[in-house]
């Protein structure tokens, strides 16, 4: 919990959205607020309430506990947020995870016969998304007319986003010069590498192969088709869980008209 009620104010609704829009799907690396799993939110003072229905029922326990943790952990980092509550519906795990999760269980304690650390998951997943956003920041850097060799060499330090334009210049050749490049897919590659420890200094490659090695000018294509693959993998998975979804609504529908 926060604990930092600082005036007594109550969180904005927008303020919840907005953390809530920072936590993935671990499987898909898009936000559960663009994938529409939130169904209400409610405040009451400085407490908040969320339900969420994933496109599924059997939906990975693992990945619906990563889910309801980030958002109870998103939503209690607001300086207003006393406490947050977090209700899965229509899981079949919705009692152990929504037990756990409100009662500040690991998920060893809420599923004790499980196999596997929820943590080792979310590394592999991380790893997975890391690779899928590294190939969409290459494709800009790409189509802005640099080379496999230029991108290889790239270093954390050739980057200067500029947040007034949403560009990002990109220096290379000994900063002899510089292609522009949309800020998005850059900052959405270097928030993953972050976290997954691959890039935290200014000297270091920008860009590393799925195991996390250096990639020289002679396999820059073949790792660039690695990453493709994981983007594929993951814009297919989303698909099939916005049909999923849209299933689930229309019988929802149906049945509320019947």
């Amino acid at each position: 919990m926060s604990g930092r009620i600082p005036d007594g104010s109550a969180p904005t609704r927008a303020a919840v959205r907005d953390r809530l829009d920072r936590v993935t799907d671990p499987e898909l690396d898009r936000s559960i607020v663009a994938l529409e799993y939130i169904d209400a939110i409610e405040i009451d003072a400085q407490r908040v309430a969320v339900d969420l229905t994933l496109p599924t029922a059997w939906c990975s326990p693992a990945f619906a506990w990563m889910m309801a943790v980030d958002a109870r952990d998103e939503v209690e980092s607001l300086s207003t947020v006393e406490a947050a509550h977090i209700t899965l519906h229509d899981h079949m795990h919705e009692t152990e995870i929504n037990r756990g999760v409100n009662e500040r269980l690991s998920f060893g304690e809420a599923f004790p016969d499980a196999d596997g650390d929820v943590a080792a998951v979310r590394a592999e997943l991380d790893e997975k998304a890391r690779v899928a956003r590294q190939y969409d920041a290459v494709e800009a850097l790409l189509a802005a007319g640099l080379d496999g060799e230029s991108i290889v060499d790239l270093r954390v330090r050739d980057l200067e986003i500029d947040g007034s334009t949403d560009t990002v210049a990109v220096y290379v050749h000994d900063r002899s010069f510089a292609v522009t490049v949309p800020t998005d897919p850059i900052e959405r590659y270097l928030e993953k590498a972050r976290e997954t420890g691959l890039v935290s200094e200014p000297d270091e490659p920008l860009f590393r192969t799925p195991e996390g090695d250096h990639i020289d000018a002679e396999s820059f294509a073949l790792v660039h088709r690695r990453g493709r693959l994981a983007q594929v993998n993951m814009s297919s998975q989303g698909g099939i869980c916005d049909g999923l979804r849209a299933a689930r609504e229309r019988r929802a529908e149906e049945t509320a008209d019947g």
